[in-house]
């Protein structure tokens, strides 16, 4: 699955111009995570589509689009193993960019895992992911 991190200038607004710019080319948002890093604001954004996302966001004048590649664990949906499979990867020696929910349901969560690149391997292994 791909990620897309999106950078921009952290100012009112600036989020609504991306949403809107997707949703106006018919890219729907699958999941998404956003902060402030000091001036820039950051967007970590899923979608079904990401070419179209890349060439419409890429438009948008003080907007820069990465694409990489991200890890989706199916987690069974109770306390604590959130814990179990960070902690498998710390003691790997995986060195985690990002994580953040992508679905939840009653019984199991989806979660994003972002590995440093040098680390996506590994994390692929220790978690027994197969692409």
């Amino acid at each position: 699955m791909k990620e897309l991190v999106v950078t921009a200038k952290n100012q009112l607004g600036s989020l609504a111009v991306v949403a809107e710019a997707l949703g106006g080319v018919g890219v729907n948002i699958e999941a998404i995570s956003c902060y402030g890093a000091g001036e820039k604001a950051v967007y970590r954004i899923v979608t079904g589509d990401s070419s179209s996302a890349i060439r419409t966001l890429s438009r948008i004048p003080d907007v820069k689009v990465q694409e990489s590649d991200i890890l989706v664990v199916k987690m069974i949906n109770r306390p604590g193993e959130l814990g179990k499979v960070t902690r498998k990867l710390a003691n790997h020696g995986v060195d985690l960019e990002s994580l953040y929910i992508i679905s939840k349901k009653s019984d199991y969560t989806e979660v994003a895992l972002k590995p440093a690149r040098a680390d996506y391997e590994k994390a692929k292994d220790v978690l027994g992911i197969k692409e």
